[in-house]
């Protein structure tokens, strides 16, 4: 079919939990990477999700019911990015490659990792000892999808059995078959079995994608060739090497590391990727000097702004949050607003919202508005129930007033951001102006002024410039 992803000749980054998020796919499509893997995505939380078209950010969303962005995509990677899944379950797999099989480039089944994130509930390698298994999962995908569908393995301990299992898998129609050249309960520092690689790939007719290379093969791009030499497979997936320093993928040589982060980190900020996640992925960039000056102010750092302080980009994460701002602005016009909807759950008035910090002066929250609202109306104080759910430990409360009951349809990551948004529920529901900025223009802040009609902000950033002091502010 015109269009599909080939898979022959092609170097590829390598699927890495925590790491092949969007930045740093993005990063290395930028850098050379013919194709990019996201990290594993489990099927059972993926059948989960819903797709969003993310207007702001400009992706392609899909959240899960906590509303955690489980996967996230654009389209400047939509015809080089595989989707690879956690599963076990053919069924299960289908229905997750059918929800995301029109914003990515191919679909990838994990059958190597040996973590126990991956082997638990018989997914990951755990499928090499099950092969009937793993042929039906791949022929209810291969008949199921209209891309392409890929497999990564490891090898087992007899060779005639890898070969087997790889000529079996073949005959499942597959695109292409990624063969980490270690056994089951090898690591990282075991080296790499290129053999194995060589026999499966003279084995069968599909591209063969060699891996497990990075640590003692893999260092610099003119390496990559050489293992794919060495291994006799048409194509080479890297991971630790690209995870330490994406730029291995350029062909006119590596750029200094701390030029990769801060591109790294201009992609965290645009797509606003997790704060955490990008911490994450930045640690494992700085490896041994983790422990350095800079390397302290990455692991403090408890947001976007601080990591982008940490690297001297604060004016870029300010000009980010304005463009987003911006945008955000624009498609909530009065022609593009939609209000939440309220909703009736048994005798809870609830809406599906969040509780935004930024949308309210310093000295005001929704929680303080309410009270001193019904104080003025003379009524019983607010009373606040929270409850914290196992799963993921996040936070729902419900503010009773005057016997009525609200809270907001989604979880958030604190009680005390729980108790506001069950605030603002209440206050919206009831029809009570609740002192956001800019409420006036639909709720959206705005830039706040001084009595003669100068930008607090800006004249806050000119103040801080005279004083010789370098403007930090709030997350």
């Amino acid at each position: 079919m015109a269009g599909r992803l080939s898979f022959a000749n092609i170097t590829a980054l390598a699927p890495m939990v925590r790491v092949g998020t969007l930045p740093m796919r993005l990063l290395a499509l930028d850098y050379g990477a013919d194709v990019v893997y996201c990290e594993e995505l489990i099927d059972i939380k993926m059948a989960q999700c819903r797709r969003v078209e993310n207007e702001v950010l400009q992706t392609v969303d899909f959240v899960a019911p906590d509303d955690r962005v489980m996967f996230r995509t654009c389209e400047k990677e939509k015809q080089r990015v595989v989707f690879q899944m956690g599963t076990a379950d053919p069924d299960r797999a289908l229905a997750v490659a059918r929800l995301v099989e029109k914003d990515v480039a191919a679909i990838d089944v994990n059958m190597g990792c040996p973590k126990e994130y991956s082997t638990k509930g018989g997914m990951g390698a755990a499928l090499l000892s099950d092969p009937d298994k793993i042929e039906a999962i791949l022929r209810k995908l291969v008949s199921g999808v209209s891309v392409p569908v890929t497999c990564k393995i490891r090898i087992l301990p007899s060779l005639e059995d890898t070969l087997t299992l790889a000529r079996r898998i073949e005959k499942t129609g597959v695109a292409a078959v990624a063969v980490h050249g270690r056994f089951k309960d090898e690591r990282p520092r075991h080296p790499v079995h290129c053999d194995y690689i060589g026999a499966v790939a003279r084995a069968v007719a599909v591209p063969v994608i060699a891996n497990g290379g990075s640590l003692d093969l893999v260092k610099t791009h003119g390496d990559i060739q050489a293992f794919r030499a060495a291994a006799g497979a048409s194509s080479v997936m890297l991971a630790r090497a690209a995870m330490w320093n994406p730029s291995v993928f350029r062909s006119a040589g590596p750029l200094p590391l701390h030029d990769v982060m801060i591109q790294y980190l201009k992609y965290a900020l645009r797509y606003d990727n997790h704060a955490f996640n990008s911490k994450y992925c930045l640690c494992q960039m700085l490896r041994d000097k983790v422990e350095s000056a800079l390397g302290k102010r990455v692991q403090a750092a408890q947001n976007n702004q601080e990591l982008s302080e940490a690297f001297d980009l604060v004016a870029v994460f300010e000009e980010t949050q304005a463009a987003l701002e911006a945008r955000r602005d624009a498609l909530q016009s009065p022609e593009r607003r939609r209000d939440h909807v309220i909703a009736v759950d048994g005798d809870v008035t609830t809406m599906a919202l969040k509780f935004q910090r930024r949308e309210y002066p310093p000295q005001l929250t929704p929680k303080m508005f309410l009270l001193e609202w019904s104080r003025r109306q003379k009524l019983e104080q607010p009373t606040y129930q929270t409850v914290q759910r196992a799963q993921d430990r996040g936070f729902q409360s419900t503010v009773t007033v005057e016997n009525r009951k609200y809270r907001s349809s989604l979880w958030e990551k604190s009680k005390k951001f729980a108790e506001q948004a069950s605030a603002v529920v209440c206050l919206r529901a009831r029809g009570i102006p609740e002192s956001r900025v800019g409420q006036e223009n639909g709720g959206r802040p705005h830039k706040r002024k001084t009595e003669d009609g100068r930008d607090v902000g800006q004249e806050k950033r000119k103040k801080q410039a005279g004083d010789g002091e370098r403007e930090t502010g709030g997350s």
